[in-house]
């Protein structure tokens, strides 16, 4: 009989692969310590309640000491969300995320009375304190942006209970995330040789790559499976997410959702509408991408489990170490210092969570806060996807990383529409340079593959995700319910006018695709991968074709934070996103993609 071949405990992963948590706390202990201090220090703010407008050096001291805390609890909850992420089935690591939850709620609301107070300071007066008080002259952004917003604040009292229920508004993306990582067991794939594969968050990409269409057909329905299980509990939780979101548009007196997600950021809706409306307008460039693998694989009929599986049988082996070397020599654009910190952070300051383990999280992503490393967590299995993720997650770092070295605390966040244009710079500046070094057919077969995967990704399956979102969100605006079943329809519906005639789609468990993707817990963030590509394409070329000061440019746009506004911040880089144009480019060079694979395969 086959062996069961499973993820390795927690316990069994090496030091050397393992995130640096002893640079921020040397252990729990120590964070239980400085959690109960932060607690207690939240009075601290108290003190200036009711006092801003005194004058500016009132109102300076106010803002330094909620920066201070801000930090504090930044950096703890960074700890706490990471010890959980790395490990669902630790209990302890589950009681700390726990406490974080609780204390953003704590912390929104001992923060609640500084937006109205400092608004009805009134824009004159403060324009005058910022120049007369030094402290207060790198505020300008946050007061016009305060300002920008004025009318959907709300009273000290509505502010402070909208902060207070922070902490209970995470309870839906909570218990789908225990659900789905700690909870969810799914049955083992078979091989074609009858070899039982272990599935889960951790290895289902890894499977979904395999050259046995066994595997990865049983891999796949099979992890389809267990959340066609929980339909019904996925459902609700997602209901319960959206109507949040809806009842704080209403406090906040947007007129819908999608308004209100944009505006956190300065995005007129246009950009969104822009993104769907090119998004359909190319779906034939995806259908012919469909076709091609259709006749390159040799099957009749083409199924979702065979968008991942590659089309040479001689699919390259890349260890961590090699994949380190090839994502620094595609950033050596940058710079030889921008390259150094790379280097560092991946092999000797650990920034990187690298291997699979029981109980890890599903994805990858990046997390930090000023005053620790930006972390990532991802699940390395040695091969060109694995390679991209990387250099994915390590553009989200060093954006922050460039970030919290040039900016206040104020600054030191930035929204997702900035985050993945960095993220995608990354992949877009090492897939350029891999084709540029590699000769080797089945090798460069290899990237070409993995760029459309990462498409099909962020270009296809987001932007469907993006569609379902805004019809959800829409309809429980009008009051309608959301079950499993209409989710499922429409996510089944959506995907099928994305394939078009050449991949059979299987309605029920392509229809559960939106239960797979916790993104939908953070509104409207999906369709922001798509312009985050564009843009990325748009910045890496201005850099690899030498326009004049752009490598200086990107890192002005890395270094600003939310000092500006992203469209803004972008513009000054380069690309206008306001624009239709940066999408249609990027369908362009994904056009660009399937032709050069075509050409490979014949």
């Amino acid at each position: 009989m086959s062996t069961l071949i499973t993820l390795p405990a927690r316990s069994e992963i090496a030091d050397k692969y393992k995130w640096n948590d002893t640079s921020v706390f040397p252990d729990q202990a120590a964070w239980q310590v400085e959690y109960q201090a932060l607690r207690a220090d939240l009075d601290q703010l108290d003190v200036y309640r009711g006092r801003l407008h005194e004058n500016a050096s009132t109102l300076a001291d106010a803002l330094d000491v909620a920066q201070a805390l801000q930090k504090r609890a930044w950096i703890a909850i960074v700890y706490a969300g990471m010890q959980h992420s790395v490990d669902t089935l630790d209990q302890n690591a589950a009681a700390l995320n726990g406490q974080a939850n609780s204390l953003m709620g704590q912390i929104g609301a001992a923060f609640a009375f500084l937006e109205p107070e400092i608004l009805a300071i009134g824009q004159a007066t403060l324009a005058t304190w910022l120049e007369q008080e030094p402290r207060l002259a790198g505020a300008r952004q946050y007061i016009d942006n305060l300002f920008r917003k004025q009318k959907h604040i709300r009273s000290a009292e509505v502010e402070q209970l909208l902060g207070l229920l922070a902490d209970p508004f995470t309870g839906a993306g909570q218990s789908y995330g225990m659900l789905t990582s700690a909870d969810m067991r799914f049955q083992p794939a078979t091989a074609s040789d009858g070899t039982p594969r272990q599935v889960s968050q951790g290895t289902i990409y890894t499977l979904m790559d395999s050259p046995d269409r066994a595997t990865r057909q049983t891999a796949w329905e099979n992890y389809r499976d267990e959340y066609l299980r929980f339909k019904n509990t996925l459902a609700a939780q997602l209901e319960t997410s959206i109507k949040q979101n809806v009842f704080t548009m209403r406090a906040r007196r947007f007129e819908n959702t999608l308004t209100m997600a944009l505006d956190e950021q300065n995005l007129p809706p246009r950009i969104f509408h822009n993104l769907i409306a090119a998004f359909k307008k190319n779906l034939p460039t995806w259908q012919r991408y469909w076709r091609l693998r259709k006749k390159a694989l040799g099957v009749a009929s083409l199924h979702t489990y065979d968008i991942w599986t590659p089309l040479s049988s001689q699919s390259r082996a890349i260890p961590y170490q090699e994949a380190v070397d090839w994502i620094c020599a595609g950033l050596e654009p940058m710079g030889k210092d921008y390259v150094d910190v790379v280097r560092r952070a991946c092999l000797q300051e650990r920034w990187v969570d690298v291997m699979p383990n029981q109980g890890k999280r599903e994805g990858a992503f990046s997390s930090g806060a000023p005053g620790t490393h930006p972390f990532i967590v991802m699940s390395y299995d040695d091969n060109i996807g694995a390679l991209s993720t990387l250099a994915h997650e390590l553009g989200h770092s060093m954006h922050s990383y460039l970030t919290w070295q040039n900016q206040p605390m104020m600054y030191s966040n930035y929204g997702m529409f900035a985050a993945e244009v960095a993220s995608n710079f990354h992949q877009a500046l090492v897939r350029a340079h891999m084709l540029r070094e590699i000769t080797d057919r089945a090798f460069r077969l290899n990237l070409l593959e993995e760029a459309l995967q990462n498409y099909h990704r962020y270009f296809f399956i987001m932007p469907t995700l993006a569609r379902l979102e805004l019809i959800a969100h829409e309809r429980v605006e009008r009051g309608e319910a959301l079950t499993a079943d209409t989710l499922n329809e429409l996510c089944a519906d959506l995907f099928a006018e994305g394939y078009g005639d050449d991949l059979q789609i299987d309605r029920a468990r392509d229809g559960v695709t939106w239960a797979t993707f916790g993104h939908l817990y953070v509104d409207y963030y999906v369709f922001q991968y798509a312009t985050g590509i564009s843009a990325a394409n748009a910045l890496s070329q201005r850099i690899l074709n030498g326009a004049p000061h752009a490598v200086e440019d990107y890192l002005g746009f890395l270094r600003a934070g939310s000092s500006k506004y992203p469209l803004d911040a972008l513009r000054g880089a380069g690309v206008d996103m306001s624009q239709p144009e940066p999408v249609d480019t990027a369908f362009q060079v994904l056009a660009e993609y399937v032709n050069q694979l075509e050409e490979l395969v014949g």
